[in-house]
């Protein structure tokens, strides 16, 4: 068997499995509610399809968006005691839905306005890369979350309309 059969096998196998997600619809409901947004896909057609598998489809598993955000792994951890505060990055997470989660929000600064405005927002206050990419993936959280409790669709202008107008 040369390289080039076993090539054409593993070619016919992926698109064998896009035809079966794209008829499925592997997370039902949830893709629906986001819509056909192609950032959530962030160039890879299954990075959508992770992040909600690893939050799973139980609606009431999360209580509030802080809950979901905590299990990602995105919200900060802070610590105070007196006149002193730390800011500091949550250890303890979900690493798989991490890692989606940073790559989606990496892959929203190009196809989102409003993410790349709330970036440059946090850069600008000389906030580094990863603790800015950390933030914009804990605002997408949170939006994702508001998404998936009231059943709308996602809409570019509605999420991030006070980071874009404070950027103007």
């Amino acid at each position: 068997m040369g390289s080039s059969s076993v090539v054409d096998v593993v070619v016919r196998r992926i698109a064998t499995w896009q035809r079966t997600l794209g008829t499925q619809r592997a997370c039902g409901p949830l893709l629906d509610v986001l819509g056909e947004r192609r950032q959530l896909r962030c160039g890879q057609p299954l990075a959508g399809v992770r992040v909600l598998g690893e939050f799973g489809d139980d609606p009431h598993r999360y209580l509030d968006a802080k809950a979901r955000k905590s299990y990602a792994g995105t919200a900060p951890i802070t610590r105070a005691s007196g006149t002193r505060r730390i800011v500091l990055a949550r250890y303890a997470r979900n690493r798989r839905l991490g890692d989606a989660l940073q790559q989606w929000a990496f892959c929203s600064l190009r196809g989102s306005p409003g993410a790349r405005a709330y970036y440059q927002q946090l850069r600008d206050r000389n906030i580094g890369h990863q603790a800015a990419l950390r933030q914009v993936a804990n605002r997408l959280v949170g939006i994702l979350h508001g998404c998936l409790k009231t059943q709308t669709r996602y809409d570019e202008h509605t999420a991030w309309s006070h980071h874009m107008a404070a950027a103007a």
